[in-house]
């Protein structure tokens, strides 16, 4: 099991909706919630894209020299830059990173956005160009360890003689996540990509996302890989974390839930509508409208787009929910919590003890010796839990 954490390159506070008790976009606070990441031994980080996102390869570059062990999920958006550019983004960031490079393949889903970005394919040619622009680019790093050049004539896309002279440390390039929810996002996915990404809907959901990919993969005698994108809401009782659910979105009114809702359903997104669709377009808001599955709390997805729900309970509970997805096949866990760097803690501190996996033991330590936890009376040191 791989645990991730979230850079919120887009913004963070404790209150959707508002900028009441939010945090600025600095390179200092990023570079909190990044060395808090690798500090508590997540396994690495999302950097996301998009108009709303600073932009992921200055940010993760930015975080390399504070950042040890992590590794950098960082998304790529085909359109933006061609592919050969993007082959030897990747591969200099691998080489400098000593291997820690990990692709999220973003298609992306708001024809807003994307025309203001240049792109205006529609859904089905954006797919077209996604495939062409990964194949390319995979073909241009996995030839870079033998010195080969590529050629390639696609619909969207074509180089020739493309060459990449500085080759990534990982072989034969980093692997390629990729999430969607269309047949067209199932059949990029099984042909071509490592690990599959879905966003958090319930397990039944999931477990037919997950055998679809793989029906689809093995018909090209491949395996694909999956993870799934969640929010976290965890505290000690079942009761407080509901609490804490329940104030993130304290804040929002009408106005600001309507306009957001408005802005999701323009896009061509599948995946977004079925995030919309899990809380009825921001119709559903009391807490029993917004549980879709037990523990599983669509209320993120009133106002922020892609990832819109969240697991919500004590730890014990969060972590056999975890157990559920794993159980499907999921490995990769990618989460986030409001704030960030809070939650990056909170979630560490509660939940990984009860994980089935390998955890660099970072809290309380390992390369340190104790006393672990603040000395009490200024003489006794402080007692492991008995809980």
């Amino acid at each position: 099991m791989q645990v991730f954490w979230f850079i919120p390159t887009h913004g963070d506070s404790r209150y959707l909706g508002t900028s009441e008790g939010a945090r600025e976009v600095s390179f200092d606070y990023l570079k909190q919630v990044a060395v808090a990441a690798d500090t508590l031994g997540y396994e690495g980080v999302l950097i996301p894209t998009g108009r709303s996102c600073e932009d992921p390869w200055v940010v993760a570059s930015s975080l390399l020299p504070v950042a040890k062990n992590l590794k950098f999920l960082v998304a790529v958006r085909p359109g933006l830059h061609q592919p050969s550019l993007a082959a030897r983004m990747a591969a200099t960031f691998d080489r400098l990173s000593g291997g820690r490079l990990l692709i999220n393949l973003v298609t992306g889903g708001d024809q807003t956005e994307l025309e203001g970005d240049g792109v205006s394919l529609n859904h089905a040619e954006r797919y077209e160009q996604s495939a062409e622009f990964i194949r390319i680019w995979r073909e241009i790093i996995a030839r870079s360890h033998t010195g080969e050049s590529f050629d390639y004539e696609g619909r969207h896309l074509s180089v020739k003689g493309a060459k990449l002279l500085y080759p990534p440390v990982q072989k034969p390039y980093p692997p390629v996540y990729f999430g969607g929810s269309s047949p067209a996002a199932h059949d990029l996915a099984a042909e071509q990509v490592d690990a599959y990404l879905t966003w958090g809907e319930p397990p039944a959901e999931v477990a037919r996302k997950v055998a679809d990919v793989r029906a689809r993969a093995a018909k090209h005698g491949r395996t694909v890989k999956f993870g799934i994108r969640l929010h976290i809401i965890v505290r000690e009782t079942d009761d407080d974390a509901w609490r804490a659910a329940e104030s993130l979105i304290s804040r929002l009114d009408d106005d600001t839930v309507i306009r957001a809702q408005a802005a999701f359903a323009r896009m061509d997104s599948e995946g977004q509508r079925r995030m919309a669709a899990l809380h009825s377009g921001g119709k559903k808001r009391t807490r029993a409208d917004l549980e879709i599955s037990p523990n599983l709390w669509a209320g993120v997805g009133l106002v922020r787009g892609g990832a819109g729900t969240a697991l919500v309970g004590d730890a014990k509970t969060v972590a056999a929910r975890i157990e559920e997805y794993a159980a499907l096949g999921i490995d990769t866990f990618v989460f986030s919590g409001y704030p960030h760097l809070e939650e990056a803690y909170r979630f560490a501190e509660l939940v990984f003890p009860l994980l089935p996996r390998k955890l660099r033991q970072k809290l309380p330590g390992s390369g340190l010796t104790g006393p672990f936890g603040e000395v009490v009376a200024n003489n006794y040191l402080p007692r492991a839990s008995q809980s």
